[in-house]
Protein backbone atom coordinates (compact mmCIF):
# COMPACT_ATOMS: atom_id res chain seq x y z
CA UNK A 1 0.00 0.00 0.00
CA UNK A 2 1.04 3.34 -1.14
CA UNK A 3 1.78 5.91 1.72
CA UNK A 4 1.53 8.74 -0.93
CA UNK A 5 0.10 9.42 -4.30
CA UNK A 6 1.71 10.86 -7.16
CA UNK A 7 4.23 13.55 -6.02
CA UNK A 8 3.35 17.38 -7.28
CA UNK A 9 6.76 18.82 -8.39
CA UNK A 10 7.64 22.58 -7.30
CA UNK A 11 10.12 24.38 -9.54
CA UNK A 12 11.51 27.33 -8.54
CA UNK A 13 11.63 30.23 -10.94
CA UNK A 14 11.27 34.64 -11.51
CA UNK A 15 7.53 34.28 -12.83
CA UNK A 16 5.52 31.50 -11.90
CA UNK A 17 2.49 32.57 -14.21
CA UNK A 18 5.18 32.80 -17.57
CA UNK A 19 6.35 29.01 -16.62
CA UNK A 20 2.71 27.56 -15.59
CA UNK A 21 1.83 28.39 -19.09
CA UNK A 22 4.65 27.20 -20.94
CA UNK A 23 4.54 24.02 -19.57
CA UNK A 24 0.59 24.18 -19.86
CA UNK A 25 0.60 24.66 -23.49
CA UNK A 26 3.24 21.92 -23.57
CA UNK A 27 1.47 19.58 -22.04
CA UNK A 28 -2.00 20.57 -22.59
CA UNK A 29 -2.66 21.06 -18.57
CA UNK A 30 -4.95 23.65 -16.73
CA UNK A 31 -2.90 26.43 -15.45
CA UNK A 32 -3.62 27.64 -12.69
CA UNK A 33 -2.01 31.05 -11.08
CA UNK A 34 -1.37 33.37 -8.65
CA UNK A 35 0.91 36.38 -7.71
CA UNK A 36 3.91 34.02 -6.53
CA UNK A 37 2.57 30.32 -6.84
CA UNK A 38 1.26 28.50 -10.35
CA UNK A 39 0.20 24.73 -11.05
CA UNK A 40 -0.88 22.67 -14.09
CA UNK A 41 -2.93 20.32 -13.38
CA UNK A 42 -4.54 17.38 -14.82
CA UNK A 43 -7.13 15.26 -12.84
CA UNK A 44 -4.22 13.04 -11.20
CA UNK A 45 -0.77 14.85 -11.94
CA UNK A 46 0.09 18.34 -10.82
CA UNK A 47 3.54 20.64 -11.65
CA UNK A 48 4.16 23.51 -9.53
CA UNK A 49 5.85 26.60 -9.92
CA UNK A 50 7.10 29.58 -7.26
CA UNK A 51 8.52 32.55 -7.19
CA UNK A 52 11.80 33.20 -6.11
CA UNK A 53 13.87 36.75 -5.44
CA UNK A 54 17.22 36.73 -6.93
CA UNK A 55 16.38 33.60 -9.05
CA UNK A 56 19.59 32.42 -10.81
CA UNK A 57 19.17 29.90 -13.65
CA UNK A 58 20.78 26.73 -13.55
CA UNK A 59 23.77 26.38 -16.20
CA UNK A 60 23.51 22.93 -17.84
CA UNK A 61 25.76 21.00 -18.94
CA UNK A 62 28.28 22.52 -16.31
CA UNK A 63 27.82 22.69 -13.10
CA UNK A 64 28.48 26.03 -11.96
CA UNK A 65 24.68 26.38 -10.73
CA UNK A 66 23.30 23.10 -10.80
CA UNK A 67 20.35 22.13 -13.00
CA UNK A 68 18.98 20.45 -9.66
CA UNK A 69 15.95 18.36 -11.40
CA UNK A 70 14.95 18.38 -15.25
CA UNK A 71 11.69 16.86 -16.87
CA UNK A 72 11.94 14.58 -19.86
CA UNK A 73 8.36 14.72 -21.44
CA UNK A 74 7.56 11.87 -24.41
CA UNK A 75 7.06 13.21 -28.34
CA UNK A 76 6.69 11.27 -31.49
CA UNK A 77 8.23 13.58 -33.59
CA UNK A 78 11.37 15.32 -32.65
CA UNK A 79 11.42 18.21 -35.33
CA UNK A 80 7.42 18.83 -34.69
CA UNK A 81 7.77 19.28 -31.24
CA UNK A 82 11.35 21.68 -31.40
CA UNK A 83 9.13 23.79 -33.80
CA UNK A 84 6.53 24.36 -31.20
CA UNK A 85 8.30 24.62 -28.13
CA UNK A 86 10.57 27.25 -29.31
CA UNK A 87 7.19 28.94 -30.31
CA UNK A 88 6.20 28.91 -26.99
CA UNK A 89 9.44 30.37 -25.35
CA UNK A 90 12.01 27.43 -25.40
CA UNK A 91 15.70 28.12 -26.60
CA UNK A 92 17.50 24.99 -28.10
CA UNK A 93 20.47 24.40 -26.04
CA UNK A 94 23.71 24.51 -27.88
CA UNK A 95 24.67 21.06 -26.34
CA UNK A 96 23.17 17.88 -27.95
CA UNK A 97 24.58 14.70 -26.42
CA UNK A 98 22.26 12.24 -27.95
CA UNK A 99 20.12 11.63 -31.19
CA UNK A 100 16.84 9.85 -29.65
CA UNK A 101 16.22 13.73 -27.69
CA UNK A 102 16.58 17.29 -28.06
CA UNK A 103 17.77 19.03 -24.79
CA UNK A 104 16.31 22.93 -24.32
CA UNK A 105 15.61 25.73 -21.95
CA UNK A 106 12.40 26.67 -20.35
CA UNK A 107 11.74 30.46 -20.42
CA UNK A 108 13.17 30.30 -16.70
CA UNK A 109 16.40 28.77 -17.89
CA UNK A 110 15.44 25.57 -16.55
CA UNK A 111 16.69 22.24 -18.97
CA UNK A 112 13.93 20.05 -20.28
CA UNK A 113 14.28 17.07 -22.92
CA UNK A 114 11.91 16.24 -25.46
CA UNK A 115 12.70 12.19 -26.29
CA UNK A 116 11.69 10.15 -28.71
CA UNK A 117 8.50 8.04 -27.55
Amino acid sequence: MAIARFPSFVIDCPDPGVLAAFYGALLDWKVEASSNWAEIRTEDNCISFQQVENYTAPEWPGQGVPQQMHLDVMVEDLDAAEAAVLELGATKHEHQPGTTFRVFLDPAGHPFCLCIN
